[in-house]
């Protein structure tokens, strides 16, 4: 099984921090913000790694973490050219998974206890996909996951009257099909090719899993969250909890 970390985008809810670095540099408790998915990924004894970022900041990233001797990983680097959305991103690494199974993590969610239990599921599921959810308060911001005893009926993208408080967070596993189905997205009204869309798509043929996820979590993408997960790591001094 191999990992992805998405660490792309503009960080436009955070400028000026992010007027000269990525998003993803920025400090979150004693280290920057992108080694939190790292560890989260070496946490559920993923070694290999592709890195996707944007053209302007590939340098940084590429200094800040080198070949990864340093988490005991293998980096792999790609170029995300144009901010395109997350299933964008992620089309790029078709490639590096070369048809195996893969844990995505969007490089500014921050969360304290492993998400080794999660992915421990995923290896046993045959196909398909799984996510996690978290309860939030602010249900607006998120995909939203509408839900009955058992599975995800639907996932709603940052909708006006959610359906539940139980949001979509950035912690993706997919099977091989999820190229195909980036493959055949259409844009969405807000110019961006959606990771939504990719997750009904798992739904309406009945396989997509889920799970809660456990402990702290926040994505660090407006200063309000930033502040917050400044706060979490800082408690568990920037150590995954197992």
């Amino acid at each position: 099984m191999k990992g992805i970390i998405l660490a792309g985008g503009r960080g436009t809810r955070l400028y000026p921090l992010t007027k000269v670095t990525n998003k993803h540099l920025l400090p979150v408790g004693k280290e920057p913000m992108i080694f939190n998915p790292i560890k989260q990924l070496v946490s559920a004894d993923i070694r290999d790694i592709l890195i996707v970022t944007s053209t302007e900041h590939m340098g940084d990233i590429v200094n800040l973490l080198g070949s990864g001797s340093e988490f005991g990983v293998d980096f792999t680097y790609k170029v995300q050219e144009k901010s395109g959305g997350i299933a964008d991103a992620l089309r790029l690494g078709e490639g590096f998974a070369n048809k195996e199974k893969i844990v995505v993590v969007l490089g500014d969610n921050i969360a304290v206890r492993s998400i080794k239990p999660y992915v421990e599921n995923f290896k046993k599921q045959k196909f398909g996909a799984r996510v996690l959810l978290k309860e939030v308060i602010d249900p607006t911001r998120y995909g939203i996951a509408a839900l009955d005893e058992e599975k995800i009926i639907e996932i709603q993208e940052k909708p006006n009257l959610p359906k539940t408080n139980y949001a979509v967070i950035g912690y993706y596993m997919y099977d091989e099909k999820v190229f195909d189905f980036i493959r055949h997205q259409k844009i969405s009204e807000r110019g961006e090719y959606e990771i939504t869309d990719v997750n009904n798509e798992y739904i309406k043929i009945g396989e997509m899993q889920y799970d809660i996820l456990e402990g702290d979590w926040t994505d660090a993408g407006t200063f309000e969250s930033l502040q917050i997960a400044n706060q979490m790591l800082l408690n568990c001094n920037n150590e995954i909890i197992l």
